[in-house]
């Protein structure tokens, strides 16, 4: 990841539901999230399990991308992590 250390990434949580941000450092924000220290979200849907990632030059396309992302359907989302799924 050399180059690209700004990430907009989703996260399935215990309960099914989609969690999106993004972050500098994405072992470290994972370990966090799981750690209940994460997001006030992810807080209570422990553990929660990397489905998506998006790497990004600056910090700014990372955030960006974080918003367009949130504003999607769960289908969209779901979508997302489907074709991302297909490419690896």
């Amino acid at each position: 990841m050399a180059g690209k250390q700004n990430v907009t990434y989703m996260l399935r949580c215990s309960d099914g539901t989609l969690y999106t941000g993004w972050t500098n450092n994405i072992e470290k924000r994972l370990q966090a999230h799981n750690a209940g220290k994460g997001g006030k979200y992810t807080r209570v849907r422990t553990p929660v399990e990397l489905v998506y990632l998006e790497e990004y030059e600056t910090r700014q396309e990372a955030m960006s991308r974080e918003v367009q992302i949130k504003q999607l359907t769960r289908k969209e989302k779901e979508k997302l992590i489907a074709d991302a799924g297909e490419k690896t």
